[in-house]
């Protein structure tokens, strides 16, 4: 069986990755998200188990006493981590999985997996950045700021990155990301497993 990509996806907050990822995921297939662990509050309609596993401080701590986690951050006044098992789970029946995680997660599971794939998303201004971050209405002026402040922190780590791209228009930077994912299916090596019976029958 074939055996499933790796990938990081990271940007600051208010540059759109998690409406990209989305759609990125309706329209691919054999493509999943793995779902985080965190122990911040849930907002609105979010659903654990669907959007994070949300746990407590100690039972997250706990975690990585057992070191459960393939890699694990903390982000303002929460923790967040992906569970190893999950992501080898997804990969081991031939998926694609795709970690939504930040520069620091990047680096530690870089560093477990150096064969991922790793891409930065971009916004296209700070001036539109900030925008984007008021529209949300759901932070106040000073978190708002403390949000830009950790934006540019985050940013500045686009180096470690194998892929960037700028998500000024939607469907552009859509229209990239698929392009990441078809061209790294067609390497030789993933191609190899994909087509070991054509393969056998054309050169032998």
């Amino acid at each position: 069986m074939t055996t499933g990509k790796l990938y990081i996806i990271s940007a600051p907050s208010g540059a759109g990755k998690t409406s990209l990822v989305k759609q990125l995921i309706a329209d691919t297939d054999k493509l999943v998200v793995s779902i985080s662990h965190t122990t911040r509050a849930s907002r609105n309609a979010e659903q654990n188990g669907v959007d994070y596993f949300f746990v407590t401080v100690e039972v997250f701590q706990d975690m990585i006493a057992h070191q459960a986690f393939l890699e694990h951050a903390q982000v303002y006044d929460n923790f967040y981590g992906t569970a190893r098992q999950t992501v080898e789970d997804y990969l081991v029946q031939g998926l694609d999985v795709i970690l939504e995680i930040d520069w620091q997660g990047a680096r530690q599971v870089r560093q477990m997996w150096p064969e991922c794939v790793s891409i930065f998303i971009l916004p296209p201004s700070i001036a539109v950045l900030r925008q984007r971050l008021q529209n949300r209405g759901q932070d106040n002026v000073e978190i708002i700021d403390r949000r830009m402040q950790a934006a540019v922190a985050e940013m500045s780590h686009y180096p470690e990155f194998d892929y960037l791209l700028v998500n000024d228009d939607f469907n552009t930077a859509l229209q990239q990301l698929k392009c990441i994912i078809s061209a790294n299916r067609l390497l030789q090596t993933r191609q190899q497993q994909e087509l070991l019976a054509l393969l056998q029958d054309l050169v032998n």
